[in-house]
């Protein structure tokens, strides 16, 4: 993913659900969505083109918007840019199984995230 042609593209996408089992159900049956848990509450979905995962959430789906996910080669710097455009961190950058994230909201209130498969100090995690 650390190529320069997915440097700063969607990459990700989270749907919160009150029923993560129930969700991978549907999914795999209805367009052959493949997932890895992560835990019972989370679960990853491929479906061939674009990777996401499912959260569990006491909110109901309307009330919760997908989780657009975007890779940047280097986080840190992604975090400046997001802030100088007028973003706001909503959720300081954190470690997750494969690399290193952190939530933001556009100056409209749209919450995205920005991912990265190195650590602060640019070395490739996993």
């Amino acid at each position: 993913m650390s190529t320069p042609e997915n440097n700063h593209r969607l990459d990700y996408i989270e749907f919160a659900t009150r029923d993560v089992p129930a969700a991978k159900k549907f999914y795999a049956a209805a367009f052959g969505w493949t997932f890895t848990d992560y835990g019972p509450d989370y679960a990853a979905f491929s479906d061939g083109r674009i990777s996401g995962g499912f959260f569990a959430s006491a909110d109901t789906p309307e009330k919760t918007n997908p989780l657009v996910v975007i890779f940047a080669a280097d986080l840190e710097n992604a975090a400046i840019r997001v802030q100088r455009a007028g973003g706001k961190i909503v959720k300081p950058a954190f470690d997750f199984p494969g690399g290193r994230r952190f939530h933001f909201t556009d100056p409209t209130g749209l919450e995205l995230a920005v991912w990265s498969d190195r650590r602060a100090d640019g070395s490739k995690i996993g």
